[in-house]
């Protein structure tokens, strides 16, 4: 296991500000737009309104919870391909699709992509709402998750490259004297570096220090996929 490319440099720890969630509204309709805008701002969020798709995803991200209202059919990108997009580019964002006509096929590849919600103009204002506080509650769960990896990923790269080693050799299920073995220094020497990493990467148990670099590593491999 190759823990010392799993952490961003300068990436510290991080929390999420107490401000408003966002709601972004891709629609052409700008009669669409204005009307979801005076019902989001009602609720106390933030509304972001745009004409495209592409004009959306010039936007830089937001760094509160949030989520997108797409229409189905846009003048550059439909629905579907929007979203195949965003996907990519912002995977945590959560998507609610509103169409002016609706089909099974459609509406079953939109949810299996991921999409909160498909609705079917015209909707009533409780249920678009329903839909929104969905998508906010796992943009809250996505950011959250987010903060976590990067405060540890701030605790790992606070760990001496020696620290690193003995961090490596212990979750791979190797004991104290087997790793003094394998890194040349005596297992007196492993408990003492051992120590420095718990108490560092704040975890409890070795159970604890196993699922910490199992996480780092995941993001790793996410990333290099990506």
């Amino acid at each position: 296991m190759n823990l010392a490319q799993t952490f961003d440099h300068g990436m510290g720890l991080s929390s999420i500000p107490k401000v408003s969630p966002v709601v972004f509204v891709v629609d052409e309709d700008i009669t669409v737009r204005e009307t979801l805008e005076l019902l989001i701002r009602s609720e106390g969020w933030q509304p972001q309104t745009f004409q495209s798709a592409r004009e959306f995803l010039t936007q830089p991200r937001p760094l509160v919870p949030s989520c997108l209202i797409l229409d189905l059919a846009l003048p550059d990108l439909n629905g579907l391909e929007s979203q195949k997009k965003i996907a990519l580019e912002r995977a945590e964002m959560p998507v609610i699709f509103i169409s002016g006509c609706g089909d099974i096929p459609t509406t079953v590849r939109a949810m299996k992509a991921g999409a909160v919600d498909f609705l079917v103009k015209p909707f009533g204002n409780d249920v678009l709402l329903r839909a929104i506080r969905e998508g906010l509650a796992r943009s809250r769960v996505a950011m959250d998750r987010e903060v976590e990896l990067r405060d540890l990923r701030y605790c790992y790269v606070s760990l001496t490259p020696r620290e690193r080693q003995v961090i490596a050799l212990v979750v791979s299920g190797l004991l104290n004297k087997q790793v003094g073995a394998e890194l040349g220094i005596s297992e007196i020497t492993v408990k003492a570096h051992r120590g420095q990493v718990m108490q560092k990467m704040k975890a409890n148990s070795l159970a604890d220090l196993v699922r910490m670099a199992a996480r780092l590593q995941h993001a790793r491999q996410a990333v290099h996929l990506a």
